[in-house]
């Protein structure tokens, strides 16, 4: 028989996530590992489960998370994004609740470009007059 799950893409500056819901009792893995082993710091704990604590469905699924580009942080919004969308393939009553603290909308805040003649994307050299 056929397993029940729910997936979600998130995407946060260059992370991608790919999420997986599956019916359990609310383990979180991200990359083979336990959410604390790879993320680290509570307060990227905290982002990760910010969608769950807000519907109440922190021990009703096991989530799986393959995470890939970007740095901790981008990494968490992206997981973030993806349980989201997940929860809403599950339950689409939550809409509302999740677009109203903001977890549904995609962050579109990238790194800007470097640009030629400047050091960085903004930062020139020292101006000097001779």
């Amino acid at each position: 028989m056929a397993q029940v799950q729910f997936q979600g893409t998130g995407r946060r500056k260059n992370a991608v996530a790919r999420v997986r819901l599956v019916p359990g009792e609310g383990k979180i893995v991200v990359n083979q590992k336990d959410l604390s082993a790879y993320f680290g710091k509570k307060t990227l704990e905290m982002i990760v489960k910010q969608p769950l604590d807000l519907t109440q469905a922190i021990g009703k699924f096991d989530i799986l998370a393959r995470v890939h580009g970007g740095g901790t942080t981008g990494q968490a919004g992206a997981v973030r994004l993806g349980i989201a969308r997940a929860l809403l393939k599950a339950d689409s009553t939550l809409r509302p609740a999740l677009k109203r603290a903001g977890f549904l909308t995609r962050d579109p805040r990238m790194k800007e470009r470097r640009k030629y003649g400047l050091k960085k994307a903004r930062k020139a050299s020292q101006f000097s007059k001779r």
